[in-house]
């Protein structure tokens, strides 16, 4: 039979590190979401399927289907995002383009995420290793508090 008394006494000791916190960089492209642990940081991308090609190719059969394409490709990178922030409790939203206000508005409109703490920075383009220390210093100075 397994010993109780350590995950116990683990959880009162570290219940900090029990809620599962989100980094997210992002802008209209890519997202680069970084859970924050006491493991090594790593990053998963999503990517939005609205690229520089798929623009190219909308806007050359008319502005309308390209606005359209943009709308639904750009629908579907948030839901992805919305998806993968409901296994979190805490997240901070970075980056230097007004997705992450786009994407902070469709959430804070679902129900689903009530209960989820959501931030969003200003930040510019990063490095990895610079994106990784902006969550390691975000979430740290919040355990402060």
């Amino acid at each position: 039979m397994p010993d109780k008394t350590n995950k116990m006494d683990e959880e009162i000791i570290n219940p900090i590190l029990k809620v599962k916190k989100l980094g997210i960089w992002m802008d209209h492209s890519n997202a680069h979401l970084m859970e924050f642990t006491t493991e090594p940081i790593t990053t998963k991308i999503i990517t939005s399927k609205f690229t520089h090609q798929e623009k190219e190719h909308s806007l050359s059969k008319g502005e309308k289907l390209m606005h359209h394409t943009e709308r639904h490709q750009q629908s579907a990178y948030y839901k992805k995002l919305g998806d993968a922030i409901l296994d979190y409790e805490d997240v901070i939203i970075f980056g230097p383009t007004e997705a992450k206000k786009e994407l902070l508005n469709l959430l804070r409109a679902d129900r689903h995420f009530e209960k989820i703490r959501i931030e969003i920075e200003e930040a510019d383009k990063m490095t990895q290793n610079q994106q990784h220390a902006f969550v390691r210093e975000y979430f740290s100075k919040r355990e402060l508090r």
